[in-house]
């Protein structure tokens, strides 16, 4: 059955591409079908990756993390750190040919922050107001200092968009997304195909050869490297780790590598839980179920050691890790005497939701294994991706084995999952101790003094785990060698401009 769908989803790639051959066409394998194509609503890690291809930023990162101008020429940040100004590229037009100034740059950024259901309020939420200073620069009034924004504005929160294009088109804008990025969006089938078309009136068009670009999810991870050899692809993500040799033997491929900024974990529903079961009532079980976790085996078994454990929401290789808080040995007789502590009798059963796909799912079991020691019964429910999001966000789950492709400031780990009602905060957790640390950490630009104030945070969270963090994951990118100058980088992303297609 399984060679049956590979050459069926191999069949479908190349006739769906035969056409294109007249035209440099680069087709990238995605994991995931993403959510919505509008910056201000997206949350998924797919969807950035598909962003990068169409809607540019005012700042980018480079290959050491440094922030970068990209929309943006400059900015200065004023003493108090209550005023950001931006300088902006001039001649850049919108998709639509609109010209991108700074009433433009003022509208993304007011949508942004206002628009109904926005995930990126949260991460702009400081800014007070945006000034028109003349027509290429921008004011941001911030409420209060706050450190994080330059870094926010290297992703979704620093998209624009056209301002006609969004106003005409309402909340259906993530239908046909009009930006300023180097491919125009063309048209999009769900769990199908994104297809985007090279932008004549980009303004880095010299950085720009290849034609089109197509992206398309394909959830096994087996049949995405097949297409990939076998030509009906030129580059996918998330190898598996268990297929790198493979990769790395097969002289017609090329394997580029980063550690993620980010994590995979379990997120715990705390407030929302229907069910109201041991796990959203006590920490002492969430740290019982913790416990019973062997984070070494676990990265052993499903990806042969290539992946970091992890108990932190940034790895223990970042700058901001907290040394003082250790990744946990596995201890299963602590764990069931922290359950007895607790009042708990008989097996814990907890509603795992898990998102459709190879590795996932292979994580799950070996967490069901573990836990089944301890006395937790894991009910491993798989559910399509983007799905597990909208059921995540209605609190229709009990543990919600996910990841975050990371940031390059911590807050954007920690904040919107982890602050009393923030849009990502999943589970509805709530301490005002852990809401004070988020918030004072973003008040100092010095990074003693913030690393200061998040070791507060991690003596809280790995306290009460309202995320059991699991490991880090290594970026693993695989594409024909006939693709030239590819580089990949710690946040994830798939970045398309300078490359070439032989």
């Amino acid at each position: 059955m399984k060679l049956l769908r590979l050459a069926v989803a191999t069949a479908l790639l190349l006739s769906f591409e035969a056409p294109a051959f007249a035209q440099s066409t680069l087709r990238i394998g995605l994991a995931e079908d993403p959510d919505i194509l509008d910056p201000t609503m997206a949350r998924t890690y797919v969807g950035r990756i598909v962003f990068s291809a169409f809607c540019d930023k005012l700042f980018d990162i480079d290959d050491k993390l440094n922030i970068v101008p990209q929309l943006a020429l400059s900015h200065e940040t004023s003493p108090d750190g209550q005023e950001l100004t931006i300088k902006l590229r001039p001649g850049v037009k919108f998709h639509d040919g609109e010209a991108f100034d700074a009433e433009a740059a003022k509208f993304s950024l007011e949508r942004h922050l206002t628009f109904p259901g926005s995930f990126r309020k949260p991460e702009l939420a400081t800014v007070d107001h945006v000034d028109v200073v003349d027509p290429l620069t921008i004011k941001l009034v911030l409420k209060q200092p706050f450190s994080p924004l330059l870094a926010q504005l290297t992703d979704r929160a620093g998209m624009m968009v056209s301002p006609k294009a969004a106003k005409e088109a309402g909340d259906k804008f993530g239908l046909k997304p009009v930006c300023a990025g180097p491919y125009k969006f063309v048209e999009r089938v769900q769990q199908d195909r994104i297809v985007g078309e090279r932008f004549a009136d980009y303004w880095n068009k010299d950085n720009v050869f290849i034609d089109k670009v197509v992206f398309l999810p394909i959830v096994d991870a087996t049949v995405r490297l097949a297409n990939l050899k076998s030509g009906g692809l030129d580059l996918i993500e998330r190898v598996l780790a268990t297929d790198i040799k493979d990769v790395r033997a097969d002289s017609r491929l090329k394997l580029s590598t980063a550690l993620e900024l980010g994590y995979f974990g379990l997120t715990i529903n705390i407030a929302k839980d229907k069910a109201k079961g041991p796990l959203s009532q006590s920490e002492k079980v969430r740290q019982a179920l913790s416990l019973s976790i062997d984070r070494d085996a676990l990265t052993q078994v499903v990806f042969n050691g290539e992946f970091i454990p992890g108990n932190q929401w940034v790895s223990p290789e970042h700058p901001y890790y907290q040394k003082g808080f250790p990744v946990p040995k596995r201890d299963v007789a602590k764990a069931k005497a922290l359950l007895k502590e607790a009042g708990v009798t008989g097996p814990v059963t907890v509603d795992m939701m898990v998102p459709k796909g190879a590795e996932s799912e292979a994580v799950a079991q070996v967490l069901q294994s573990m836990a089944a020691e301890a006395g937790f019964d894991l009910k491993i429910r798989v559910i399509e991706f983007a799905t597990s999001f909208k059921q995540a966000q209605a609190g229709e789950f009990q543990a919600f084995l996910i990841g975050w492709s990371g940031r390059i400031d911590p807050d954007g780990n920690s904040y919107v999952f982890m602050h009393t009602g923030a849009p990502q905060n999943d589970g509805g957790y709530s301490n005002p101790d852990a809401d004070k640390a988020l918030e004072d950490a973003r008040l100092v630009n010095d990074a003693a003094q913030r690393k200061a104030i998040y070791e507060r945070l991690t003596k809280v969270a790995t306290n009460d785990l309202p995320i059991i963090y699991l490991y880090h994951r290594r970026l693993l990118i695989a594409h024909t060698t006939k693709l030239e100058g590819y580089k990949q980088m710690p946040d994830g992303l798939v970045r398309v401009i300078g490359l070439k297609l032989k």
